[in-house]
């Protein structure tokens, strides 16, 4: 029977805490039984220092995948399959175990953590080795009823591969020299004339150049290609008012932070201009205006180099040979979602999707219509008479109270470098976060309050997210459903964007739009903010059916709580998918660099499955 979802809390751990808790000491004395069971591969003893229903993380280092294990009965088992050649669970003979050696606590990382009066763990960060890399780890413990403390969630990381180091520091390029032609030989790199790259990257948003990034440093040939005349160029077609959602702490990039004077909320033309700048600060090689035509397969799946067959502006076209391809398009990177309504064909006004939308300035003295969220601030800001069709119930947190809690002690001024709060973050198995976004989720509706009770009473269909766990889920499983407030919500309070959400659309008119009770609303613009296809469907114009038919879902999550498909295996070998927010793309890319880095040395494991 599987272990019940729920926080350790005292209540349910049946403990009152001591007064005076030497967490050093605490953290030393368990650290030492667990390195010392770990190195003699002795499970048994490992599964005597967790609590029945924790949690085990695992991303590459022990399982060379991304793999959440819950309750001692699937730890147990996982970790004899990966540590014990023996294990009856594993149907080939040549698959060797895991080893696991020299495991350091840092002891300057050890905290005792309060998030809630009735929910109390120490945390620790530890480093450890394998046999082909380096790792890190991260364990929260939790008081028992028996006066001692065991892990509630044991979180293990590839950091690094033996003998490949990241090329950064001490280890940067010492070339050019002086009077080395620095100019011609980024152009024979750029150009790829003498060599094919090893790995061709489609999409240079920010996806596509941390990954290409990662894998540059870690001297692995990437070229990216991008279908616009610039980067940067996916965020200027956008409309005029967009800004990132997330404040600056959360978005820094790999090798290159903001400078401490970027401002809290990034507008899109100064993001894009920022993916320009990395790309040429990193010496990525990004190839601009090329456009992907097809992708063949080699004849022996996983091992011929893949076909990339790419047109260039200039009308030059090429098969590139890469090893392996990553789709770095976005979650929806699939052409744009164009609802079909009976008679759109018949309206006289402005029908557009909001891929086509640059500003309200054009609809000054007009009646809008907008289906669905985006864009409706623009105009409300312009007094533009302005209508929101929503079509299902949303989560809002504002971006002065929700995203501040949400990221709180994480992401901020005085919080720990990206780095470290990644790898805490990284560390809450999806279910966990879940659980503790259920009780996080109330407290920002009630700093939201007089927001959300204004939504109410204009009619606004309100949710509060998956089994009420707010934003997390929503974003995990369909990366939509929720929406930050940064002003247009409190327009619809305050009456200047008007709400239409008693009935569903049954038409168009010439005139406007019907719907199915009866009523009708003029329009001289219509626009459809409803976003775009995933990212499939944008893949499925490239591979064969052969190939699209094997990959596994993309984006949502498993059973364990892994996203599906994604930084991951995909289900076709060489063939990846990169997407996500900043903070995501920030830690996931290195890991799929590793993956890719791996193969090509030839120290890939066993892809644990059980």
């Amino acid at each position: 029977m599987a272990p019940e979802l729920a926080l350790p809390t005292l209540t349910r751990l049946n403990v009152e805490l001591p007064k005076d808790i030497d967490a050093a000491s605490i953290t030393l004395d368990w650290f030492n039984r667990f390195s010392q069971c770990l190195e003699k591969r002795d499970t048994t003893g490992v599964i005597a220092l967790l609590i029945d229903d924790a949690f085990w993380r695992d991303t590459l280092a022990l399982t060379w995948d991304f793999r959440t294990f819950h309750g001692t009965a699937k730890i147990a088992r996982f970790l004899n399959d990966v540590l014990n050649t023996a294990s009856q669970s594993l149907d080939s003979q040549d698959r060797d175990s895991v080893s696991i050696s020299r495991l350091a606590l840092d002891k300057d990382k050890v905290s005792l953590q309060t998030p809630y009066p009735d929910l109390v763990w120490i945390q620790a960060i530890f480093s450890f080795e394998t046999s082909v890399g380096t790792g890190s780890g991260v364990f929260r413990l939790v008081p028992i009823s028996s006066g001692t403390w065991k892990a509630h969630v044991v979180y293990t990381n590839l950091e690094g591969l033996k003998g490949f180091p990241e090329l950064v520091g001490p280890l940067r390029s010492t070339s050019p020299n002086h009077g080395d032609d620095w100019i011609s030989e980024r152009q024979r790199e750029l150009s790829f004339e003498e060599s094919e790259p090893i790995v061709v990257v489609i999409g240079a948003g920010h996806c596509g150049l941390e990954v290409a990034a990662r894998l540059k440093y870690l001297g692995v040939p990437t070229l990216v290609i991008e279908r616009h005349p610039r980067v940067g160029d996916s965020w200027r077609s956008r409309y005029e008012a967009l800004s990132l959602h997330d404040p600056v702490y959360y978005i820094h990039m790999p090798y290159l932070s903001f400078p401490s004077t970027w401002p809290l909320w990034t507008p899109s033309p100064k993001i894009a201009d920022w993916l320009e700048l990395y790309a040429q600060a990193l010496d990525l090689n990004v190839w601009t205006s090329t456009h992907v035509e097809k992708i063949d397969e080699g004849a022996i799946s996983g091992q011929d180099p893949w076909s990339v067959h790419i047109r260039r502006a200039n009308g030059e076209t090429r098969i590139l040979r890469p090893k392996h391809v990553v789709f770095a398009t976005g979650i929806f990177g699939g052409p744009p979602r164009m609802p079909k309504f009976s008679g759109m064909e018949k309206f006289k006004g402005k029908l557009i999707h909001t891929t086509q939308y640059k500003t309200a300035k054009e609809h000054d003295g007009k009646k809008v219509v907008i289906i669905g969220h985006d864009v409706a601030q623009d105009h409300g800001k312009r007094g533009i008479d302005t209508t929101m069709v929503q079509r299902e119930s949303t989560y809002i947190m504002s971006t002065k109270y929700g995203v501040a809690t949400f990221q709180k002690g994480a992401y901020g001024d005085d919080t720990p470098p990206p780095d470290v709060s990644d790898r805490i973050g990284a560390s809450f198995p999806s279910f966990l976060i879940k659980m503790l976004h259920q009780r996080q989720a109330p407290r920002i509706a009630e700093m939201d309050k007089e927001l959300l009770d204004g939504l109410r009473k204009r009619g606004f269909k309100l949710n509060m997210g998956e089994d009420g766990s707010g934003v997390i889920m929503l974003f995990l499983r369909r990366g939509g459903g929720f929406y930050f407030d940064t002003g247009a919500s409190q327009m619809i309070v305050d009456g200047r964007i008007k709400l239409k959400n008693d009935s569903l659309i049954k038409q168009f008119t010439e005139d406007g739009i019907e719907f199915e009770n009866g009523t009708s609303l003029p329009a001289d613009v219509v626009i459809l903010a409803t976003g775009y296809e995933g990212a499939m469907e944008h893949v499925k114009t490239l591979v064969s059916r052969n190939v699209a038919e094997r990959f596994g879902p993309i984006w949502g999550i498993n059973g364990e709580g892994e996203l599906n498909s994604v930084f991951r295996y995909s289900g076709v070998p060489g063939l990846y998918f990169a997407m996500g927010n900043f903070a995501q793309t920030r830690y996931y890319s290195k890991l799929l660099a590793l993956q890719i880095k791996a193969h090509e040395e030839g120290l890939s494991g066993y892809r644990y499955s059980e």
